[in-house]
């Protein structure tokens, strides 16, 4: 019987579909497979699953057996695990535990690759980081099939190469974004080219500062990946950013809200701008700080959104509160404890209430702080809470 074979044997009450897979003597090891009632093929560590004729007294001796040297019910006192024929002399090396466990891996192993280098290509991934670069993505949800995307890029300043053009030191930067879904589905691409200009006197200024775009990109409630690279025009580096992104599904049911932004510019636009433009969001131009880093002599911008409260059956506006809380991080004290009224805030409503305030930051003394907002819809009985960290320096 040569390996690989598929030779077909009928054994009493049902047929069966055997392969050679290893004889060692006079032990063979055979799988088999019922062909006409269960179809079950599968791996096993006990060989003697294998053998038809195992519960069939007087039947399938081995040779011990017929010479009446050892008993078929011997078989059922091992103690290896197995029901094999106890054998007249030693177990061969290739039936010892260890010896069959090893098969028993071997087999689950996928096959050997025989083309090493286009394995290489697939399994490699070439990273760029030479251009320090800052990302977020933050979710404004617009309706329950579609959220608005906002895909923030940063650099400092500091970070790029000038050279001069026409009287001035320019530094030019290349940002390329795609978003696939996770089965590499192509959703979006977008393209920019980010110019920094500075006249010659005043580059150490300029160097101080950061560099900042944006790019809003509707997508339905799912899971995708963000990738974006950028390059220095002028010095040649390079950099990449890869992340999911959960683009999250509200619920009509339930208190929710859009991610919230720590700015360091909240200020309404003309209406000729609403909802278009760098860094608008409806009616308000909200620049996000990165880093979250701000100085004790700036405002700090907080912005969000929140849906879906409960409509008061006599003003037909919401009923609730905002509670802002400022703590400094390894402290429990309430630095800022304060309230405001849902029906106080400018244009909300059942559907939507927009939260945008700026803080003074004077008061504070320079470290880390955690601002905690807490909105309750008195309507409905549910509360919705976020937190996002900060530094004063």
């Amino acid at each position: 019987m040569e390996e690989g074979g598929g030779d077909t044997a009928t054994f009493p009450f049902v047929q069966w579909r055997y392969r050679y897979i290893e004889g060692v003597g006079s032990n063979i090891q055979i799988e088999f497979v019922d062909t006409t009632m269960s179809g079950e093929f599968r791996m096993t560590m006990d060989p003697s699953e294998k053998d038809a004729l195992l519960y069939v007294p007087g039947a399938g001796l081995t040779m011990g057996e017929e010479m009446g040297v050892t008993n078929k019910n011997d078989r059922f006192g091992r103690n290896d695990g197995t029901h094999l024929g106890v054998p007249m002399n030693e177990l061969p090396t290739a039936m010892q535990p260890f010896e069959r466990l090893q098969q028993y891996v071997n087999l689950q192993k996928p096959p050997d690759v025989k083309f090493k280098d286009l394995e290489a290509v697939v399994k490699s991934r070439i990273s760029y980081n030479l251009l320090p670069m800052r990302v977020r993505v933050d979710y404004f949800p617009v309706t329950e099939a579609s959220v608005l995307t906002n895909v923030t890029v940063q650099f400092a300043n500091k970070d790029l190469a000038f050279s001069n053009k026409e009287g001035v030191q320019r530094a030019t930067v290349d940002i390329y974004g795609r978003i696939t879904t996770m089965t590499r589905r192509l959703v979006n691409v977008f393209e920019e080219t980010v110019v920094v200009d500075s006249p010659p006197d005043f580059l150490a200024e300029y160097a101080k500062q950061r560099s900042i775009y944006q790019k809003t990109i509707p997508l339905i409630p799912g899971t995708y990946k963000l990738n974006v690279v950028a390059k220095d025009v002028v010095s040649g580096t390079v950099t990449d950013y890869e992340v999911a992104l959960t683009v999250p599904r509200i619920d009509p049911d339930k208190l929710a809200s859009s991610s919230v932004v720590l700015a360091d510019v909240i200020e309404p636009v003309p209406m000729k701008s609403i909802g278009a433009g760098l860094f608008v969001i409806g009616s308000s131009k909200v620049r996000p700080r990165l880093d979250g880093v701000f100085k004790r002599d700036e405002k700090m911008g907080i912005y969000f959104q929140c849906y879906n409260f409960g409509q008061d059956e006599t003003t037909h506006k919401p009923s609730g509160l905002v509670e802002y809380e400022v703590v400094k991080n390894g402290s429990n004290a309430k630095i800022y404890d304060y309230s405001e009224d849902l029906t106080q805030i400018p244009n909300a409503s059942a559907s939507e209430v927009i939260v945008q305030k700026l803080l003074p930051l004077k008061p504070l003394e320079p470290g880390q702080y955690t601002i905690r907002m807490k909105v309750t819809d008195k309507v409905r009985n549910q509360v919705l809470t976020n937190s996002a960290q900060f530094t004063v320096t």
